[in-house]
């Protein structure tokens, strides 16, 4: 049987697992850890880090995976670099599962940066109530920003360094642009910042903002790993991920 393991922890990981577990695909999800209670996929499930790129070719080659989809937040850019180089120093194929970024359209307000250290250098002249949606690790960019209030929205309670002045909203999307509307209404909030994680289910904050005229400074995502090739959509992973079974198939027929 086939072994692909899915580098997971994001909406399209877990639906591929469910995709090739249903195909008769033996399936090994690893999660990260990072969030307390994961929504977990069928098939085999591992949760921590492999101790980097060496560990992991490690692991590869012990469990006998036939392919690798890193299917990580696209924003999880240490262990995409270190898939890469596992996937090569163990020839393993290995594919990236990037949901599309955001467009901005019509009556967006977006600031565009590199870092979210860029995001705290820019929100002071851009409002004084600001809505944080980057997560929970990244919280201590904004640490030092004065003068500024933050509503800070995670699925768990965040560590310190957190903002100076600051609430947290502690919820899980998928999230409804009636419920981002109130959200706006009822803090106050007349800046939006986010990372460009792209997909359905944060995207309603977006145009939530925009009809309020409230500014976004969005995080660039970071680039996939120069030559690992990408699928957009779930149903393109599995495709490759049947082509990399209908490929060892016929590798083990000229075996015999």
């Amino acid at each position: 049987m086939q072994h692909v393991l899915i580098l997971g922890g994001t909406t399209e990981g877990r639906r591929l697992a469910e995709t090739l577990h249903a195909a008769g695909v033996r399936v090994t999800s690893s999660l990260a850890g990072r969030v307390a209670n994961p929504r977990l996929p069928p098939g085999e499930v591992r949760v921590g880090g492999f101790g980097g790129a060496e560990g992991l070719a490690c692991w590869l080659r012990e469990h006998q995976v036939d392919a690798v989809i890193d299917a990580t937040h696209p924003f999880a850019g240490t262990i995409s670099f270190h898939a890469a180089r596992a996937a090569a120093t163990s020839h393993v194929p290995l594919l990236a599962l990037r949901r599309p970024g955001w467009s901005p359209v019509e009556g967006d307000d977006w600031h565009e940066v590199e870092s979210l250290e860029q995001a705290a250098r820019v929100v002071p002249a851009l409002g004084r109530r600001a809505f944080l949606t980057t997560g929970r690790m990244g919280l201590a960019a904004f640490a030092e920003v004065a003068d500024i209030w933050f509503l800070v929205r995670s699925v768990d309670p965040p560590e310190p360094p957190c903002p100076r002045r600051s609430e947290v909203l502690l919820d899980r999307g998928p999230f409804t642009l009636d419920g981002e509307r109130e959200v706006l209404r009822t803090y106050g909030i007349d800046v939006l910042v986010t990372k460009d994680s792209g997909g359905a289910a944060t995207a309603p904050k977006l145009a939530a903002a925009r009809e309020a005229g409230v500014p976004v400074v969005i995080v660039r995502r970071p680039p996939v790993p120069a030559g690992v090739p990408v699928a957009a959509t779930v149903e393109e992973a599995a495709a490759w991920a049947g082509g990399r079974a209908a490929a060892a198939g016929a590798e083990d027929d000229r075996v015999r």
